[in-house]
């Protein structure tokens, strides 16, 4: 499968699917639209799968894994054997996220799209494009092939969870250094200086963070990404992870699957898919708006409001599993919670 013909599969949503849903949630005996955002999280997830019957179980989390060649310049407080650590913490059950994916009934996929001198671990599925990106503060971090290979992967990785049965994605990533990769990407494609859109990542001081802005625009200023061109900005100051979570986003919008958004890795990256395919949008549900100073800036720029707001910047996918028991929620009261029927009542109608 090419790009074109991936993203040629994307169809616009089911708004007679919405409708139903809509009215569904409307015959509840409850006040109309009381559930706020939860209600409209399953009206967008009737409208992306076509039915207004619901299912949100099985579910995964997709941890798309990738080393970045610009923390040679000092972007984050460790090193990128810390990527390769926690991909194994992943696929042995230990991470931080597995144990809230454990608890929220989510499975947990690692997979390597580029993680440093690593030579594979059982768990951790293998899609690796290359050794890590370049630093790209000297030039192009992959090629434009390769960061395609990268997006195409993470939809086919989608698409494989589809046809076993997968109700719903959640998107995760790992790479030290990829919120500088993400404020490079976010940079562009928000038309906003580095400074505003890069924070501390995983606990920089003031001089690092100093230190990383200034990164970011020597990155930009080297590669002159073009913002019409996400395959260009991408490969240029972008990195495997995020280039493979677009993919994800682009795969769940064409095999009409749910994806959930994490934090700012994640919304930089369904922001990359909805640059190229605007009709991705429908699949995309965000969860949490991240601290990281871009997080809300990418949500309004998706069209999309957080279920969270609990200052998490801790990726792995944290914030997308941890939606999943208010989506649940959300769904037992669509499915079991009596009508005005069975009340005797007449429906409420807006007065």
């Amino acid at each position: 499968m090419t790009l074109d013909e991936l993203l040629h599969r994307i169809t616009p949503p089911d708004r007679d699917a919405a409708r139903r849903a809509r009215a569904h949630w409307d015959s509840r005996a409850k006040p109309l639209g009381s559930l706020g955002l939860l209600e409209d999280a399953l009206v967008r997830i009737a409208a992306i799968t076509g039915s207004e019957v619901i299912e949100l179980s099985p579910r995964t989390l997709l941890v798309f894994c990738a080393d970045n060649g610009v923390v040679a310049h000092g972007v984050s407080q460790c090193g990128p054997e810390v990527t390769a650590t926690v991909a194994r913490s992943l696929a042995a059950g230990t991470s931080t996220v597995c144990h809230m994916a454990a608890l929220a009934g989510c499975a947990v996929v690692p997979v390597d799209m580029g993680i440093l001198h690593f030579p594979g671990a059982p768990g951790v599925v293998d899609r690796r494009v290359r050794d890590g990106t370049a630093d790209c503060t000297s030039g192009p971090a992959m090629t434009q092939e390769e960061c395609e290979q990268a997006i195409l992967a993470g939809a086919a990785l989608v698409e494989e969870q589809a046809h076993t049965g997968t109700r719903l994605i959640c998107t995760g990533e790992m790479g030290i250094g990829n919120t500088t990769t993400s404020a490079a990407v976010a940079s562009v494609l928000l038309s906003r200086p580095a400074k505003t859109v890069t924070g501390y990542g995983a606990g920089l001081s003031d001089a690092g963070l100093r230190r990383k802005i200034h990164t970011v625009e020597t990155a930009l200023a080297v590669n002159q990404p073009d913002p019409a061109d996400i395959l260009d900005v991408l490969s240029k100051v972008g990195g495997l992870d995020i280039a493979a979570l677009c993919g994800a986003f682009l795969g769940g919008a064409a095999c009409r699957v749910p994806v959930v958004i994490d934090g700012f890795i994640s919304a930089v990256a369904a922001l990359c898919a909805v640059r190229l395919c605007p009709a991705s949008r429908k699949a995309m549900l965000a969860s949490h708006v991240s601290a990281e100073p871009a997080g809300s800036l990418l949500l309004h720029s998706l069209g999309r409001s957080p279920l969270i707001c609990a200052g998490m910047r801790l990726g792995e996918g944290t914030g997308a599993v941890a939606a999943l028991p208010l989506l649940d929620m959300a769904l037992t009261v669509y499915r079991d919670n009596c009508t005005f029927a069975d009340l005797g009542m007449a429906a409420y109608t807006p007065q």
